[in-house]
């Protein structure tokens, strides 16, 4: 699983990676959790406000701080 965490580096952002982290390292899932705050590179997903979730190319969530429990609601469908 490919896991991108889109963000401008703002707290809100660091937070959202840093919840995702922890999330796939207590499940111990396979996966690549990337925080990207490149522009250009988020521009691709077309969201509209950060931060943002992508699993496999997907944005699954976008403009809000998820739960530790709302990201393994959203790593189990994307599985």
């Amino acid at each position: 699983m490919d896991i991108k965490i889109l963000g401008s580096g703002c707290s809100r952002c660091k937070k959202t990676y840093e919840t995702v982290k922890r999330v796939v390292e207590e499940g111990q899932l396979e996966a690549t959790v990337e925080y990207v705050t490149d522009i250009a590179k988020i521009l691709d997903y077309n969201i509209l406000s950060m931060p943002a979730i992508v699993i496999d190319g997907k944005v699954v969530l976008n403009g809000q701080v998820p739960t530790a429990d709302k990201v393994r609601q959203l790593l189990e469908a994307g599985e």
